[in-house]
């Protein structure tokens, strides 16, 4: 696993929280729902390769 990943993904988490304070504070709470539920996303699939591998992983092992 990279350790590229982690730091992409803790500046994806920042940024979607700078963005959703603003938002938030403007009287845009729908804007920062969505917001949110994007980054949230946009993590989820950078990650699923990874859980998928996981789990191929687990899977060879039980079959030894």
């Amino acid at each position: 696993m990279e350790v590229g990943i982690i730091f992409k993904i803790g500046a994806v988490g920042i940024l979607v929280s700078v963005l959703s304070q603003v938002l938030k504070h403007s009287g845009r709470e729908e804007q920062a729902f969505l917001t949110s539920l994007a980054g949230l996303i946009v993590v989820l699939f950078w990650v699923l390769p990874y859980i998928n591998e996981l789990f191929e992983t687990i899977k060879q092992l039980f079959l030894l």
